[in-house]
């Protein structure tokens, strides 16, 4: 398993290139392993990477993101020592460190030498992480459903809806306290993709009483609006800056421009 990595990055050109294809076997490996734990009975896949797994969305992403959706047989540490005995099985050096004290739950996957034996890095002690959330807590009215993915390996996950997804993306433009570019590429390409998608508005009202919400709640026939003052108050530039490194296509950041984008919502 671990001589596939590694053929799979330098069989790629460029620094980003081999990390993105790199990180996301591993991802895919680790909720290989996840499924046949068992976890997707209590736990569902949601996020940036949910997104490019389940909607091939062109840009790659670093966190493995999931919401508690059934809490009888969760046990995260259990989860967590599986991972690690099939990592450290299959050949690679991991150590993890875990958060478990508050409602979302954490932990980090440390691969040790993977940077240097890839030829990614020319240090032979740079590690790289993969961090896995749980959000044990989340807000009510998510919709549910089971998908099957096939990218490296055969899974079925239990996942978030798109609509439902949608909504989480809006939550976090609307409530994150920085400008993070992929949040602004992944608005303009759903709103292209999909012209007349509508979020979860139920799940998004929730999500936003629980983080503190103080201005009115948007709803089905004005929650654009919300997004276009976001848009246009954001420095577009720190936009491409955060997300270019992570697109398939790094000339994409010139296609889901500030003003294509607000173009989008104007529909």
């Amino acid at each position: 398993m671990k001589d596939y990595v590694l053929e799979l990055s330098r069989s790629q050109t460029g620094y980003n290139a081999k990390l993105n294809i790199m990180r996301e076997y591993l991802q895919a490996y680790i909720l290989r392993i996840m499924h046949d734990e068992g976890a997707f009975r209590t736990t569902a896949f949601l996020g940036g990477t949910a997104l490019r797994f389940l909607h091939n969305i062109p840009r790659f992403s670093e966190d493995l993101d999931f919401s508690l959706a059934r809490g009888k047989g969760y046990k995260f540490i259990d989860m967590l020592n599986k991972i690690k005995q099939e990592l450290m099985s299959a050949g690679y050096n991991i150590d993890m460190t875990y958060k478990t004290e508050k409602t979302v739950q954490n932990s980090f996957v440390k691969f040790s030498d993977l940077m240097y034996e890839t030829g990614i890095s020319p240090h032979k002690n740079q590690a790289f992480s993969i961090k896995l959330e749980i959000d044990t807590n989340p807000p009510a009215g998510a919709v549910l459903k089971t998908d099957i993915v096939n990218k490296y390996f055969p899974i079925a996950f239990l996942c978030y809806d798109l609509s439902s997804l949608f909504a989480g993306k809006i939550h976090a433009l609307l409530t994150r306290k920085y400008a993070k570019g992929r949040d602004f590429f992944d608005l303009g390409w759903y709103l292209s993709r999909w012209k007349d998608i509508v979020p979860n508005i139920a799940l998004l009202k929730n999500a936003l009483k629980q983080t503190g919400w103080k201005k009115e709640l948007p709803t089905g026939e004005n929650w654009r609006g919300y997004l276009y003052d976001v848009i246009k108050a954001v420095d577009w530039k720190k936009v491409e800056m955060d997300v270019k490194n992570f697109l398939e296509n790094p000339s994409d950041v010139h296609v889901f421009t500030k003003e294509n984008t607000l173009r989008l919502l104007e529909r």
